[in-house]
């Protein structure tokens, strides 16, 4: 278990043989034969265009409060079958594999639960690896944001959080499979441009009207864009209330990124499933090529 939850060399935590064989043959199962082809795509039994009505709920009305990634996964994908590696390894962000309307695609999510879905160095390992894996074998990618922020601290700042980091930014720019973007909740600063952002070239980026999308959270926000407005008030509670407000309504919203094109659209929770099914469809054809070179140099 060391491995699975402190170094990330291993991806499953088996019983036995059998099993590992088990867990094997499900992996295969997602995968083509080579990169030139798509993967398996079995019959598919669960309706596209089912709505996902429990979505629409999902999300705590307070900011402070944290809600299970996996629930909107295991919502959205076929007949709720996700298939997880690394479930045990920097368990701030889910990777895995799952199905919509019988394609196999690349889920990269954040977790709320876990360190509040920040970014931190094994998290951005984890996702670059698995991000890399999903392009060499020209498995689309899907990417539910829900990320306050990169993980403060001495011990992450020594350890090169800045270069890990930079793996992250780097596989989504370079992956050329197409890359579908679900915005839940908080979006925020350079994690937000991490988190596959339209910047990064995703290709349809939506948001549920619960996203913030912004610099940082609308609290400490205010404090400092409006902090002579709110020292010098009589009441500086309602006037930082008031400052709030404001910065919500004029910049904490998934409209005003949706107004200048990073969003395609705003959409309801329910309809997520049939809205990423839509969009690979239109992508299915995808074909880009990268400007030819020996190779990238991936940030060490």
């Amino acid at each position: 278990m060391s491995h699975n939850s402190r170094s990330g060399n291993a991806h499953f935590a088996c019983e036995n043989d059998a099993d590992a064989i088990e867990q094997i043959k499900v992996l295969l199962s997602y995968l083509p034969a080579n990169n030139m082809e798509d993967a398996p795509r079995p019959e598919n039994s669960d309706n596209p265009w089912r709505l996902c009505p429990e979505l629409d709920t999902i999300i705590p009305d307070s900011p402070k409060m944290s809600y299970d990634m996996r629930d909107v996964i295991h919502s959205v994908v076929d007949d709720g079958i996700f298939f997880e590696p690394h479930y045990y390894y920097a368990q701030n962000i889910i990777v895995g594999f799952g199905r919509l309307n019988g394609r196999t695609v690349g889920i990269v999510a954040n977790q709320p639960k876990v360190l509040a879905g920040c970014l931190d160095i094994d998290a951005s390992d984890k996702a670059t690896r698995f991000i890399r894996f999903c392009d060499a074998f020209n498995i689309p990618l899907v990417t539910f944001v829900d990320v306050p922020g990169y993980l403060p601290g001495t011990h992450q700042e020594w350890n090169g959080i800045i270069r890990h980091g930079a793996k992250l930014l780097w596989c989504y720019s370079e992956a050329t499979v197409p890359k579908l973007t679900v915005v839940t909740r908080k979006d925020y600063g350079g994690s937000y441009i991490a988190m596959s952002s339209r910047h990064l070239g995703a290709d349809m980026v939506f948001a549920w009207p619960s996203s913030e999308i912004a610099v940082m959270g609308a609290q400490g926000a205010a404090n400092i864009i409006f902090r002579k407005e709110i020292t010098g008030a009589e009441d500086q509670n309602a006037k930082r209330a008031e400052m709030i407000q404001i910065y919500e309504e004029q910049f904490n919203n998934p409209y005003v990124a949706a107004s200048r094109g990073y969003v395609d659209a705003v959409i309801l929770p329910s309809e997520t499933r049939k809205r990423l099914i839509d969009a690979l469809e239109i992508l299915s054809t995808k074909s880009e090529s990268l400007p030819p070179k020996k190779h990238g140099n991936i940030p060490a």
